[in-house]
């Protein structure tokens, strides 16, 4: 990660992430932001087919970085396995049939990300990503030893220390509506350092794009539906297009979609009952 974060600016923009897109590299996503601008860069993949993350590495920034993308590939590997594992440990508690959020995620198009957060002597006036919950459904995070990440939990913001030996797995948009609101999105954000440079890898956790998302019904029993059923790429366009990741997204996702929705009901309804008028 190093290596590529250090590159010349002009090799890194050569590789730029295009609008809509999740792969390649951006400055921090400073478009989206009216204020407190990110500091920070990223650089993403996507984890949707074998070979395609060492392939994208090879052709997108050269040869120099072939082993890098190998490397990186085993880690989207081992990270599926870990999130499917976690995916089964959360139907366990939830009371449903361990294998419903396995199934539904095995064949899913997860996403990995390299933060780089630079440091900044006026830290107060920037966030390195502000208070946001994060549209998938896990998020697995490794981060180094510098520290930045906070949750706010019990009405205050709190920070999470770093361990070598462990990851950060936070909760989702995405599972929030898959367990109809049991468990809620982890609302957090990252600050930077004064001093030292801070870095982080992250894998986000999410189904096959195409595939409905409801709650199990043994989960349902008689309760309210909290959330329309939807596809992740009604979500992913929501967050990419209309509306940046917010504490809450879900809720304004949830309308949004109801009222395209509606509106295309709407215009069924007229264009049916403007053919029977001969």
């Amino acid at each position: 990660m190093n290596a590529l974060f250090d590159l010349p600016m002009k090799r890194k923009r050569a590789v730029k992430r295009k609008a809509g897109s999740v792969w390649g590299y951006s400055g921090a996503h400073a478009d989206r932001y009216s204020s407190k601008l990110p500091w920070k860069e990223t650089f993403s993949f996507g984890d949707n087919s074998e070979s395609c993350v060492a392939n994208y590495f090879k052709t997108q920034l050269g040869e120099d970085f072939e082993e890098a993308g190998l490397v990186y590939e085993k880690y989207c590997e081992a990270m599926r396995k870990v999130s499917l594992v976690i995916m089964e440990l959360l139907a366990i508690s939830l009371g449903v049939d361990r294998s419903y959020y396995r199934e539904l995620f095995e064949d899913g198009n997860s996403i990995m990300r390299c933060n780089s957060y630079p440091p900044c002597k006026q830290a107060g006036l920037t966030f390195g990503t502000g208070p946001h919950c994060d549209p998938n459904s896990l998020t697995i995070l490794h981060q180094d030893q510098v520290g930045g990440l906070e949750i706010f939990a019990d009405n205050k913001w709190r920070a999470i220390t770093p361990r070598p030996d462990a990851f950060v797995v936070n909760i989702g948009d995405t599972f929030m509506a898959l367990c109809n609101g049991r468990y809620k999105s982890c609302l957090h954000r990252a600050v930077v350092n004064e001093e030292r440079v801070r870095r982080s890898l992250v894998y986000f956790v999410s189904p096959k794009e195409d595939k409905v998302l409801r709650p199990p019904q043994d989960l349902l029993g008689s309760t309210t539906r909290k959330y329309p059923d939807f596809k992740w790429s009604d979500l992913l366009e929501f967050t990419q297009i209309h509306y940046r990741a917010d504490a809450t997204t879900l809720q304004n996702f949830a309308q949004w979609l109801l009222s395209c929705r509606n509106d295309t009901t709407s215009k069924s309804l007229q264009s049916l009952d403007s053919s029977h008028h001969y």
